[in-house]
């Protein structure tokens, strides 16, 4: 079982590549990619959505970056006002294949580090499908001062991180292709 965790989900970015829809709100398999990341974090003590507020199928709080459309750096400093677990997962809503299993051992696999995430299908690690100590992503996010704007790689590069093999679970949706090829290869 996971040690206590809370959840920020970002989901107030502008999906140009979908021409303006809003990604979240694409439906996999009968479920948007915002309840199926919903759905994997459902253990979570505390849930936030950083961005509009949308319908879902669990209640969770909201909220906006400052300012609107400021930056994954933004999101992650407003949903770290949530939740007081020591332990943050920080997932994007364009995550479908995240489990429950996954998060779990996201958190348990955390070990000695600031952080352990998921490395998508091509070997990339993927800084927003992790899981975090929130101390360690508090300071990284308070040393950069305004997070507008800011890259989320170099915020992120004085944590000390573990990876996972490549997974499915760490593939996010990135265009159209992405949704309709669930499995690459396959």
């Amino acid at each position: 079982m996971a040690s206590p965790f809370d959840a920020i989900v970002l989901a107030g970015g502008a999906s140009r590549r979908f021409g303006g829809v809003d990604k979240a709100m694409l439906v996999l398999e009968g479920v948007s990619l915002l309840d199926r990341v919903l759905e994997a974090t459902i253990s979570a003590r505390s849930a936030v959505v950083v961005g509009p507020r949308r319908a879902t199928n669990r209640a969770v709080s909201w909220t906006h970056e400052d300012p609107p459309a400021g930056g994954p750096v933004a999101g992650i400093a407003a949903g770290l006002a949530f939740g007081t677990a020591p332990v943050v997962v920080l997932v994007s809503c364009d995550l479908p294949w995240l489990t429950t299993a996954d998060v779990t051992s996201l958190v348990d696999g955390i070990g000695k580090y600031d952080g352990y995430g998921l490395r998508d299908l091509e070997g990339r690690e993927q800084p927003l499908a992790a899981a975090y100590r929130r101390e360690a992503l508090t300071a990284a996010t308070q040393a950069v001062g305004d997070p507008r704007d800011q890259p989320l790689r170099r915020t992120l590069a004085g944590l000390t991180m573990h990876w996972s093999e490549p997974t499915q679970a760490g593939r996010d949706v990135d265009s159209w292709a992405d949704l309709d090829d669930p499995v690459p290869g396959e």
